[in-house]
């Protein structure tokens, strides 16, 4: 099994991930990050990178009778991951995933207005973004996050991840132009197996990060 990092919490992630992208020669114009968990690691990177932070957001999209099993994902813009082998394999029909996919479109949309505040969105034209999330384990709603992203103007776009499976973050490669991960376990179970900390955050604690 490949060697793994035991990351203290969040920050510690977002710190050594900070110093990574910074060694890469990174020139960053916006950190966006995954709400809520995302949070904590995108303030610091955002500060070590000297940006300004925001988030993206996307919401998954549960399969018949077992919503914690996502058939895709959707951003706030509608952008969406479908995730066709759970599609297949759960007998999801159109009608249900083009209806699961409006509410969730629209729940991720007042997620970001509320988290935002009232403020617009970010301007992503001609800039190089860094997404930052704490660890990758499906990868539904980065997909779909990323997909929205692609739809942008975005000059470049990086994923900066503590850790996630292998194969997904070499699937994740061809969405981005660039991943930065700092651990790919090959005996990979879940995110927080990496932290000695990984309780929830809160949506108030999340947005306070954004007011930092």
């Amino acid at each position: 099994m490949a060697s793994t990092r035991q990351f203290t919490d969040r920050t510690d992630a977002g710190e050594r991930l900070g110093e990574a992208l910074l060694e890469r020669g990174l020139d960053a114009d916006l950190v966006l990050a995954i709400p809520r968990g995302g949070l904590p690691l995108g303030r610091a990177v955002a500060d070590a990178l000297e940006a300004p932070l925001d988030i993206v957001v996307a919401k998954k999209i549960g399969a018949p009778g077992n919503p914690e099993y996502a058939v895709g994902a959707v951003a706030s813009d509608g952008s969406v991951w479908r995730n066709e082998q759970a599609i297949g394999g759960t007998r999801t029909d159109e009608e249900y995933f083009q209806e699961r996919r409006e509410i969730e479109a629209e729940n991720a949309r007042q997620k970001a207005d509320r988290y935002r505040g009232g403020r617009s969105a970010p301007e992503l034209t001609g800039n190089t973004v860094v997404v930052v999330d704490d660890g990758i384990a499906t990868g539904s709603t980065v997909r779909a996050c990323l997909s929205k992203l692609q739809g942008s103007d975005a000059a470049r776009v990086v994923l900066a991840v503590p850790v996630g499976p292998p194969d997904t973050i070499a699937d994740l490669e061809a969405q981005v132009d660039e991943v930065v991960c700092l651990e790919t376990p090959v005996g990979f179970r879940g995110v927080g197996q990496f932290y000695a900390d990984f309780g929830q955050v809160t949506d108030e604690e999340a947005m306070a990060y954004l007011e930092s």
